[in-house]
C-alpha cells in the first residue's frame, strides 16, 4: 500500500508544550547510558512538547541534565514497579533502549503490564528479547504497541531465521504483528517493513551508513514523539501512521546525513542533527 499520512498534525497558534505530546522513556542503564540519551534527544528534535527520562541506574540522573538538559528526570533507580509510574499523564512511552537483557528488564515489562497506561508504547531492543519465542505475551497490552526489532530480534521473537529478500521480510513481519495481538511491527533494515497484520508499507529511505550503533534508538525517539502528537482534528494520523512517518523521517535524516559526510562517516547523532531538516523536507512536498 502507500505511505499514509506522512506528517505530524499541526499545533494551534496558542498550544502550549502539553499539546505537543509527553513522551517517557524507559531507556539506558549504568552500561549504555548513551542509549536513553540518543531516544530523548530524537524524541525532542522529533518535535515531542516533553520528554521524561525515567532513570533505572542512578548514574544516568547525572548524565541526563548535561546530555539533554530539556528533558525531565524521574528517578527509579529505587522503584520502577507500576505504582512508580501510576497517574502519570504520558502521551506515549519508549521501552527498552539500552536497558539490558537481564532479569531486571523482564520485571520492567511485567510491571507495566500491571499498569494503568492506555497510550502508545513503543518496545525496542532489550524489551523484545525479554520476550523471545513469546510475542503473544502482547496481545493482552493495553494500548497500542509498536516494535522495533532488527532482523536478529524478529529471529528471537519468532523463533526462526528472517529472509533478507523483502517478500520474506514483509512476511516475517506480518507474522510477528499477528502472532502479538495486531501489533504495530517495524522490521529494521534496508526497506524497513511496517505492518500491524494486514495494512503493509514499505519504506524507501535510508542507507547503509545508517547500520551504526544508537540508529534504532534514535527511531524509538522519533516514534514515540510522533506517536504522542495526536489531534481530533486530524483523525487519519493514526499510530499506523506515525509509525511510517517516523521510520520515513528517521530514514532521510539518514539520507541527508551520508550526503553531508559520506556513508563511512555517520554516526547515530548526526541523524538527530539532520532530523529537523528531514521533516521538513517531508512537509514542504506535501509527505
Amino acid at each position: 500500500m502507500g505511505s499514509p499520512r506522512t506528517v505530524p498534525p499541526e499545533l494551534a497558534a496558542d498550544a502550549h508544550k502539553g499539546d505537543a505530546g509527553r513522551v517517557l522513556t524507559l531507556c539506558g542503564s549504568a552500561a549504555m547510558p548513551g542509549a536513553a540519551l540518543l531516544v530523548a534527544r530524537a524524541a525532542q528534535r522529533a518535535g515531542a512538547g516533553l520528554v521524561t527520562v525515567g532513570c533505572l541506574d542512578r548514574e544516568l540522573l547525572a548524565l541526563v541534565p548535561i546530555a539533554a538538559p530539556e528533558a525531565l528526570l524521574l528517578d527509579l533507580s529505587a522503584d520502577a514497579s507500576a505504582g512508580a509510574l501510576r497517574g502519570r499523564r504520558d502521551d506515549a512511552r519508549v521501552v527498552g533502549c539500552g536497558l539490558g537483557d537481564v532479569p531486571r528488564t523482564r520485571r520492567l515489562l511485567e510491571s507495566l503490564d500491571a499498569g494503568d497506561f492506555a497510550g502508545p508504547t513503543v518496545l525496542d531492543a532489550d524489551a523484545l528479547n525479554a520476550l523471545r519465542g513469546e510475542p503473544e505475551r502482547l496481545r493482552d497490552a493495553r494500548g497500542p504497541l509498536v516494535l522495533t526489532p532488527h532482523p536478529l530480534e524478529a529471529a528471537r521473537l519468532l523463533g526462526r531465521d528472517v529472509p533478507r529478500d523483502e517478500p520474506g521480510r514483509v512476511e516475517a513481519a506480518r507474522e510477528l504483528a499477528g502472532r502479538a495481538g495486531g501489533a504495530i511491527v517495524c522490521l529494521k533494515g534496508r526497506g524497513t517493513v511496517v505492518t500491524d497484520g494486514e495494512a503493509t508499507w514499505v519504506n524507501g529511505t535510508g542507507n547503509p551508513g545508517m547500520a551504526t550503533g544508537g540508529s534504532g534508538d534514535v527511531l524509538a525517539g522519533v516514534l514515540g514523539a510522533y506517536l504522542a502528537q495526536r489531534a481530533e482534528d486530524a483523525p487519519d494520523w493514526t499510530p499506523f501512521a506515525a509509525a511510517c512517518a517516523a521510520v520515513r523521517a528517521h530514514g532521510l535524516a539518514g539520507d541527508l546525513a551520508a550526503a553531508e559526510l559520506g556513508e563511512r562517516g555517520v554516526i547515530a547523532r548526526d541523524l538527530i542533527e539532520s532530523l529537523p531538516a528531514a521533516q521538513l523536507r517531508i512537509a514542504d512536498v506535501g509527505g
